[in-house]
């Protein structure tokens, strides 16, 4: 494959991305969305004030839509790729917390092997979007 052929991919892919976090960076700030996203995160994460679990979703959202602009900026691709990964890697405790509770969380609880396996191919993506 060609160099042209791979940066057009490679550029496809960081718009979809881009679209993808974006998005759902900008669904934290839905009322409903923000009791849910707060509830799930588990109860040795909680705390009062500035990190509480209202302001901790708001914070992701912001992360989510910066990280995705960040993806479409050539001087910026790389950290926020990076930034992305990590990022991925510390909401996992929030999404492993919402599978053990099927029952309270109901369709926003995926199992947690499919949700660390959706995980893990999220951030491979992003990865490769930026190499």
């Amino acid at each position: 494959m060609s160099s042209d052929v791979i940066d057009g991919l490679q550029l496809v892919l960081r718009v979809i991305l881009a679209v993808v976090l974006i998005g759902a960076g900008v669904t934290h700030f839905l009322p409903a969305v923000k009791r849910t996203m707060a509830a799930m995160i588990p109860p040795r994460l909680r705390r009062d004030g500035l990190a509480s679990p209202v302001n901790l979703v708001l914070f992701t959202g912001v992360c989510e839509i910066v990280g995705g602009v960040g993806l479409l900026v050539p001087w910026t691709r790389v950290l926020a790729a990076g930034a992305l990964v990590l990022f991925l890697a510390a909401v996992f405790p929030a999404n492993a917390y919402a599978a053990r509770h099927p029952k309270r969380f109901g369709r926003v609880a995926i199992p947690f092997v499919p949700r660390l396996i959706a995980q893990l191919v999220l951030m491979i993506l992003i990865v490769l979007a930026v190499l």
